[in-house]
């Protein structure tokens, strides 16, 4: 394998922020209306939603006992959903195909994008990301690597050859650049014509900010066994990371093996 193509088959996910409590401003609304409580979970997002919840009926005074996991899990009992809403993670996802941001983006309530630039940033060192489908099969991977490395190769001539033409007042005009384009203006131009060989197996990166109930909206239907495999393995690898960060929120959540050696996401609390 040429050394710059590299083949990718597991995503990556980061957890770049969290919320935090002000706990003094917390505690000044219950000292304001007469009333003294505290949640047992140390996770902003849980102590959030618990509030949240308890602001709809003012049961500050007379909490359940059981604490924030007995609370949380009535909430997704009784589809109080609106209250997760008020939790909310920023993630950086990585090691993914345009594929499946193609897909990831549909998601648009309760989510927030910021994707990786094809116009701003080079390729020239470009990742792929192979079906695991294809990965398995010998034959069909060196199918999917030569088409790759043919795409790769291709989108390198282009660009280089277009940022040598811009540099040509006429092509410049041609192209409807200023007569004498800057060294960026011509790389952008350049490459945001080349990208149109990448393939949808081109790496990308996201960094989203979604709130709980928009991430378990997205789980149960990435997660499904009728989601594409890439995103499905996405949904689980979020999972992990979810559920170590906010069992409360996501414990709910198992995997049950496919067939295949895959797992597919499954709760009792769908559509919370």
């Amino acid at each position: 394998m040429d050394n710059d193509v590299r083949v990718i088959t597991e995503p990556s996910v980061y957890v770049l922020g969290r919320q935090t409590v002000d706990q003094a401003e917390l505690d000044r609304f219950l000292v304001d209306h007469g009333v003294s409580w505290e949640s047992d979970s140390e996770v902003a997002g849980e102590v959030l939603t618990e509030t949240a919840g308890r602001i709809c009926y003012m049961s500050f005074a007379k909490p359940r006992p059981g604490g924030n996991s007995a609370y949380l899990t009535h909430i997704k009992e009784v589809g109080h959903g609106s209250v997760l809403e008020h939790a909310v993670w920023n993630l950086l996802l990585t090691g993914v195909s345009r594929s499946l941001t193609h897909e990831l983006v549909r998601h648009r309530a309760g989510f927030g994008f910021s994707q990786l630039s094809q116009r701003y940033v080079d390729e020239s060192v470009a990742e792929y990301v192979e079906p695991d489908i294809i990965a398995r099969d010998p034959e069909l991977h060196a199918i999917w690597l030569e088409s790759v490395k043919q795409s790769h190769a291709a989108y390198m001539k282009l660009a280089d050859a277009l940022n040598a033409k811009l540099g040509d007042p006429a092509a410049a005009a041609a192209a409807m650049l200023p007569p004498n384009p800057d060294r960026t203006t011509r790389r952008k131009a350049a490459r945001q014509a080349a990208r149109s060989v990448l393939p949808n197996a081109t790496e990308t990166k996201i960094f989203i900010t979604a709130n709980a109930r928009a991430l378990r909206h997205f789980l149960e239907m990435r997660g499904s066994s009728h989601a594409e495999p890439e995103i499905r393995k996405l949904s689980c690898a979020i999972l992990d990371v979810l559920q170590k960060d906010a069992p409360n929120l996501f414990g709910d959540y198992q995997k049950v093996p496919l067939p295949d050696g895959t797992f597919e996401l499954a709760t009792p609390f769908k559509k919370v």
